[in-house]
């Protein structure tokens, strides 16, 4: 499912499509905004500056499908009084990426941000300032709603973690062991988290990532961090039942799998998180 935002600029809403991992901006909301309407679209891909504009935008964004040959004829017609343009047919004429055509409740054309603050210039400076400001304004955001997700999460992982070094206290841990012995105890029962959910150590993670900050969970997703407040309220009912540490891993392993499915097809968390399906 493709995620869809509105934005409103100068009145005007305007559909936001999640579309492979890029922001696709809809040019008929835009020029539904201004007299002409929906011709709009096809009066400005008539223009020649327009098309090698949308040419040398496919070539940079490493379209490996795009027609050059096609799009050569194209750009040599344009210009021309007999000259015609439509979005399906650049589309379906150069196998270009940088427009796409809905059907549906959100049907039209649109366009990667890019191209649409290109169409928005055309149409009016003003009308592409404030859609770069609304734009920017939906990303901070969706960068601030993500950033106190993952800081709940992690400290949700945190609090738990107290839950799970505890019960390592009281019920692995001999009362003769040294503070060395027990700080490598501690180690390896975090490690088992780590080898259920990562499916490494903290170690290895940081011979893989010498050049990262932190540690393997301060990278983690929205989702693992979820799971591993599980995982550790989990190991420390495990170890409360004298379970054998392969035999926790084991069941730990195959809840964080079980966990981590569910959270990636749960449409709520989805939308909470802002992530993209």
């Amino acid at each position: 499912m493709n995620k869809k935002t509105i934005i409103t600029v100068k009145d005007t809403n305007i559909t936001i499509l999640a579309h492979n991992q890029d922001d696709y901006i809809s040019l008929t909301d835009m020029a539904k905004g201004f007299d002409g309407g929906l011709a709009l679209i096809e009066q400005w891909l008539r223009n020649k500056d327009t098309i090698e504009f949308l040419g040398i935008w496919e070539r940079i964004s490493n379209n490996q499908d795009f027609n050059s040959i096609e799009f050569e004829g194209i750009k040599n017609e344009a210009g021309t009084n007999r000259f015609y343009l439509s979005a399906k047919k650049w589309i379906e004429t150069t196998n270009a990426i940088g427009i796409i055509s809905k059907s549906g409740r959100y049907g039209g054309t649109y366009a990667h941000k890019d191209i649409a603050f290109e169409f928005g210039s055309w149409l009016s400076p003003e009308f592409k300032l404030y859609l770069i400001k609304e734009f920017q304004r939906l990303k901070e955001d969706e960068n601030q709603r993500l950033s106190l997700n993952w800081d709940l999460n992690r400290t949700l992982a945190k609090i738990n973690y107290r839950i799970h070094t505890d019960a390592i206290k009281n019920h692995l841990i001999p009362q003769e062991l040294t503070k060395e012995q027990k700080n490598k105890t501690y180690a390896s029962e975090a490690d088992i988290l780590n080898i259920a959910l990562f499916g490494i150590t903290a170690k290895e993670w940081r011979e893989q990532n010498s050049e990262q900050i932190g540690n393997i969970r301060d990278y983690a997703t929205i989702e693992q961090l979820l799971v591993l407040a599980n995982l550790e309220s989990l190991n420390a009912e495990f170890i409360r039942m004298h379970l054998a540490q392969a035999d926790r891993l084991e069941r730990l392993n195959s809840i964080a799998i079980i966990q981590l499915k569910s959270l990636l097809d749960n449409q709520h968390l989805n939308k909470l998180t802002g992530n993209k399906n």
